[in-house]
């Protein structure tokens, strides 16, 4: 029996083996990872800080646990280098060694890599991109050097406002810099986003808007950062937060058809026979959701679809919530095709923004506060879903 390979050990390659695992316990599993292999939750990593987590407490299982657990076996530190579609085989490499290996079906479970600027000067080489929790020891290992530390943090979007805040709230003085003209552009409209953006301030951290970093030059034991707009600042580390791409090389390289991410159906299917992609490289019909509820909703229904019952990926309307305390917040971005009208209202300590289409149905929705995020439930409800279930 050929086996059910799986390529990436990331939440949406673990959870897929564990979904998997619920239904059949006997269908020989191969995890084919070229990191360690560890098991975490990687939005721990942009508030473990404030949860007070060392690095050796994100962990959950190590890659020895984890093919226990599952009974499959893992092969890490190992580099897939290409993939024989027409023969259902692909070839790896570990420990200097090519092995070739046949499957039965195939999935790319690759996540996406952070975007990286091209940026001048002798300190450039040591920004942190925290992408894993790899990246996530070497980042703290630097912190702890020493009490406080200015941060500066490239990107106003989810992830660089979350890092801002758990800094800040550990004692470091984080600032943010973004060529946009607000945080979450593209998540917010410009009122809530002014809104969002002055509680953080209000906080403590700084923002700098509507420039970006030209030149990182090292200075002693820290580092000069000048700006396109012409002003300099210091810093003591900093962390590039501008996005991430989702990994298709390999998937194109083997002739799945590609656009941002690696194409597939609802059925989490690509153009390919027996080759699936799920999480942050999957573009599911058209769409690119890097978040944690869309790739569980991926994985139950590839596990069901792999186990022999066909099943559509369904999206319901799914909130992300933005690990900001100093500013409570939970966006439902509506549509980027739909027009939407926001409707607004203030509370003491926030406010509930609503997206409202022509037909006057709740298309997304804001809600920045203690106050107004405990309407999150009951507005969730109202708003249809993204991919509908299908009979």
């Amino acid at each position: 029996m050929q086996p059910i390979i799986i390529i990436g050990s990331g939440m949406a390659g673990y959870t897929l083996a564990r979904e998997y695992r619920k239904l059949n316990k006997e269908q020989p599993l191969i995890m084919i990872c070229a990191d360690d292999g560890v098991s975490y939750a990687k939005p721990t990593l942009s508030n473990a800080l404030a949860g007070n987590k060392h690095p050796t407490q994100i962990p959950l299982a190590d890659a020895t646990k984890m093919a226990e657990q599952l009974n499959m076996q893992i092969h890490t530190h190992a580099w897939v280098n290409a993939i024989d579609a027409h023969n259902q085989k692909l070839s790896y490499v570990k420990d200097h060694q090519t092995f070739d290996i046949h499957y039965s079906k195939l999935i790319l479970a690759v996540g996406a890599n952070p975007i990286r600027l091209a940026i001048s000067g002798d300190g450039s080489d040591d920004i942190y991109f925290i992408n894993s929790l790899i990246d996530y020891r070497a980042f703290r290992q630097c912190l702890d050097q020493k009490q406080q530390q200015r941060i500066v943090i490239l990107g106003a979007g989810l992830i660089g406002c979350e890092f801002a805040n758990d800094l800040h709230q550990a004692g470091h003085t984080a600032s943010v810099i973004d060529l946009a003209p607000q945080p979450l552009g593209r998540l917010l409209p410009t009122h809530v986003a002014q809104a969002f953006q002055q509680k953080l301030q209000q906080s403590g951290i700084r923002f700098i808007l509507e420039t970006t970093v030209d030149r990182i030059s090292k200075i002693d034991t820290h580092y000069a950062i000048t700006l396109a707009n012409g002003h300099t600042l210091e810093a003591d580390a900093v962390i590039c937060a501008i996005g991430l791409q989702p990994n298709i090389d390999l998937a194109k390289h083997a002739g799945v058809h590609t656009s941002r991410g690696i194409l597939t159906n609802s059925l989490m299917e690509t153009n390919l026979p027996n080759i699936y992609a799920v999480g942050d490289c999957a573009e599911v019909n058209g769409t690119l959701l890097p978040y944690v509820m869309p790739i569980m909703q991926q994985a139950r229904a590839l596990a069901k679809t792999l186990a022999g019952d066909q099943t559509h990926v369904h999206y319901p309307a799914m909130p992300v919530a933005v690990k900001t305390p100093a500013a409570p917040l939970t966006v439902l971005p509506p549509p980027q095709e739909v027009e939407v009208n926001w409707e607004t209202e203030y509370l003491e300590d926030g406010l509930v923004s609503k997206a409202i289409d022509e037909a006057g149905t709740l298309r997304g929705f804001v809600l920045l506060g203690a106050t107004a995020g405990k309407q999150r439930l009951t507005l969730t409800k109202l708003v249809p879903d993204l991919i509908p279930p299908k009979v």
